[in-house]
């Protein structure tokens, strides 16, 4: 390992003579009595010692900084079209912009950005951003503006990662050399160029990790104003990653899993010997900072959602009646109606949204698996408006002549008549055409008393109170059969040419089942009890009611997971997890077929496989320090050991939290779901190059206290390789990027052959590749 040869560095008896400057404290920790490496710190490279300054830490952050925000402002009006999923964010930030209701998987606190953006550079929220293409010039749209929040969020996660390889005790040099990895990478910095929520939760998750590790640098501080900042940030930080996209989850999980290593080694009493009463002060204070905190700002950012978006929009059909009755305009709020006993009415299935329907044609004989089936009239679900679909709803109990006590409500039992053919809707215990385990619904005609009990059924009120009256639109509700105690229910298979193709309606055993669920569309035909109507019509128009927060914020949140876990369509640049480190495949973004232009997502080959490679060493000299050490060998230094384990261990669990999980979804997966765990790898890759460079660290980091005892320190000695390699590095992955970047920025246009020379992998698929032959 180069630079090992050095007597300065590889003496352990006595330190130097000025040890008296070359002492900080530690707490005694497992490496008590381990044999650290002495220096003077004089014969570090004068170069190092240079950068290691302040002022040029200063220079060299601003610098990467000054490049990172070039890099991404570089032709940000290009393309003046709606890209990739601008198509969704955009049109997201027009609805906060005019306050319509609209639903996504995603929590909103990114999007409540890109919503305030675009009201502070003018933009009034008309522009629908329905197809990526759209013109944004043609249209008026301050586009840049928009896309300017997500660049500036992605120019300065730069410094933050550097910050973040600094405060973990690494060089300048080392910084510098993780951050550059982020800065010449082509896929954070088309990511970071558009209206897209990746660049906001990448700013804030590297937010988090700097925070924690500032926390727990002041682990001998406990309990100080600095220490409860530092702790109550992180909370802050990780709320902001969590509220700008679902993934952000996953930093909550490994901050999470640090914290309770952190507890778990506070509460081993042989090492530190603490009480029960002192775990549970940090236990507390943990919970406060990093649960409580979190989820009251998480809870805040729905807060401003819910208050923001009080009008009707095109996520309405999403929510429950309820819900939607709290939006100004909509139409739950605006025309229902409270149904009566002996009303014509029509249902429809909330899902499919076909309606109950019947006809003269009967079941045939028997099904194609042989089945023999009642012969009944056919019940089906049609998706048209017909005449067959109306049914008059008939009491089963004594009713008063007018007024309230006329109206259908919560858990009433009654009868369905069906209109045109006059028969009850009924079912009973046979199977189902198309589903055995299921019954079969059909009808019973009007006259014939033989089978009253079969044609009863209990309405059930979806969240509903009792008593609650049954309305149009608003009321869904599930059909319970009072005999059977199944829930009328249907599914999208078509029914063979027998029922023309409709769909089938059965009986769903489980009486709770969340897809049985109706809705009434519409009254056809009033009953003749209009006292108490003419009264309804004569209130003052209707203002939109209010639901408590919680309420709200619940049903939000189980939508937001069933959504999220439905997503499982197939799409053309989808990808498994295990190309993404690889970089095997990337994403169209947009495309433009006449000046053959094309934005690709791709990253930089060289970082990508630099950090890949990183990993793959780290993981080796985990393994080896291992297997020596269960040999009795002790080839790394204690203080080193301890870094690579604790604070590089740190990052690896960033890395592994951020990606293994996407290998248990069944959802839609793109290579931009890595971009958190590559940040990770970046860092690891620095700390695996200080490793490689030097035998030493900088060590100690944390803050002393009065109570830690004197250790001696040592220093990172790289020597003039460090910079060397970083130049070079750096000067390599600017070409690959420049080589790249015609895809990043979607400009200039290439020629098939150019397409074919920046196909670096075969599996990258590229637009406008020109054709190879076979004599080629």
């Amino acid at each position: 390992m180069s630079g090992r040869g050095k007597s300065t560095i590889r003496q352990r008896h006595q330190p130097y003579s000025e040890s008296s400057s070359n002492l900080e404290h530690e707490e005694t920790q497992d490496d008590e009595h381990a044999n650290v490496v002495y220096q003077n710190p004089r014969n570090r490279n004068r170069l190092e010692l240079l950068l290691e300054t302040h002022k040029a830490s200063v220079v060299v952050v601003a610098t990467l900084t000054a490049l990172a925000f070039a890099l991404r402002f570089y032709k940000i009006n290009h393309p003046d079209q709606v890209v990739f999923d601008e198509v969704h964010f955009g049109k997201f930030a027009s609805h906060y912009i005019m306050r319509q209701y609209y639903f996504d998987v995603h929590p909103p606190f990114a999007k409540l950005l890109f919503g305030l953006a675009g009201w502070f550079v003018g933009f009034d929220g008309h522009f629908n951003f329905d197809n990526i293409g759209d013109s944004y010039t043609t249209n008026h749209v301050p586009y840049v503006g928009m896309r300017a929040l997500p660049a500036v969020l992605g120019s300065l996660t730069i410094p933050v990662v550097y910050a973040i390889m600094k405060e973990s005790g690494y060089s300048t040099v080392i910084a510098a050399f993780s951050a550059s990895i982020l800065l010449f990478d082509n896929a954070h910095i088309a990511q970071s160029r558009l209206i897209l929520l990746d660049a906001t939760l990448i700013f804030f998750m590297s937010l988090t990790i700097y925070a924690y590790i500032r926390f727990r640098k002041l682990r001998y501080w406990e309990f100080t104003p600095e220490w409860w900042t530092w702790l109550v940030l992180t909370g802050v930080f990780m709320a902001c990653t969590w509220g700008s996209k679902v993934n952000g989850i996953l930093t909550v999980v490994a901050i999470g899993l640090a914290v309770l290593i952190d507890l778990w080694d506070i509460l081993d009493h042989k090492k530190e010997g603490h009480t029960m009463d002192y775990f549970w002060k940090h236990f507390s204070a943990r919970a406060i900072g990093l649960i409580v905190v979190p989820f009251m700002i998480y809870l805040s950012f729905f807060y401003v959602h819910f208050a923001v978006l009080t009008q009707s929009g095109p996520g309405d059909s999403f929510m429950s009646p309820a819900f939607q009755e709290t939006l100004a305009g909509n139409e739950m709020l605006l025309n229902s109606k409270e149904i009566h006993y002996y009303d014509t009415i029509t249902f429809r299935h909330k899902d499919t949204k076909v309606f109950l329907h019947s006809h003269p044609e009967r079941y045939p004989l028997t099904y194609a698996d042989g089945r023999i089936s009642s012969q009944g009239q056919q019940v089906t679900g049609y998706g048209h408006n017909d005449t067959n679909n109306n049914w008059k709803i008939i009491p089963t109990k004594a009713l008063p002549e007018t007024g309230r006590g006329r109206i259908v409500r919560n858990e009433d039992v009654f009868q369905l008549l069906h209109i045109n053919t006059q028969t009850y809707l009924l079912t009973h215990d046979v199977a189902s055409p198309l589903m055995p385990t299921n019954q079969e619904f059909t009808t019973w005609p009007k006259d014939d008393h033989a089978r009253h009990n079969d044609t009863l059924f209990q309405l059930v009120l979806v969240n509903g109170s009792p008593n609650e009256a049954w309305k149009t639109k608003s009321g869904h509700f599930r059909l319970v059969h009072v005999p059977t105690k199944v829930s009328m229910w249907t599914h999208a298979e078509q029914l063979p040419d027998w029922a023309f193709k409709q769909q089938e309606i059965n009986g769903n055993k489980n009486p709770t089942e969340k897809t049985a669920t109706w809705f009434d569309d519409s009254i056809i035909l009033e009953a003749p009890d209009s006292s108490d109507r003419e009264e309804e019509e004569k209130k003052p128009a209707k203002v939109p009611k209010s639901m408590y927060f919680l309420r709200k914020f619940g049903e939000l949140q189980l939508l937001m997971l069933q959504h999220n876990a439905g997503l499982t369509a197939s799409h053309p640049y989808a990808s498994n997890p295990i190309n993404w480190p690889f970089l095997l495949s990337g994403i169209s973004f947009w495309t433009d077929n006449d000046n053959k232009k094309q934005i690709y997502l791709i990253g930089n080959i060289i970082g990508w496989w630099t950090c890949t490679v990183a990993l793959s060493i780290y993981v080796g000299i985990l393994g080896a320090d291992l297997l020596a050490r269960r040999r009795g060998v002790d080839p790394i230094p204690d203080p080193v050991r301890n870094r690579l384990w604790n604070n590089t261990g740190f990052f690896l669990l960033i890395w592994a939290v951020h990606y293994v999980p996407f290998f248990l979804m069944n959802r839609q997966l793109f290579v931009h779901h890595y971009l958190p765990s590559h940040l990770a790898s970046a860092l690891i890759a620095g700390a695996v190059l200080n490793f490689v460079l030097s035998e030493t660290i900088n060590y100690p980091i944390s803050k002393i206290s009065g109570k830690t005892k004197p250790r001696p320190s040592q220093y990172s000695d790289i020597g003039l390789k460090g910079p060397i390699i970083l130049v070079l590095f750096s000067f390599i992955l600017f070409l690959m990027f420049v080589f790249i970047a015609p895809l990043t920025y979607g400009t200039p246009g290439l020629t098939g052959e150019q397409v074919n020379s920046k196909r670096l992998l075969s599996t990258w698929t590229l637009h406008f590749a020109a054709k190879t032959t076979g004599d080629s």
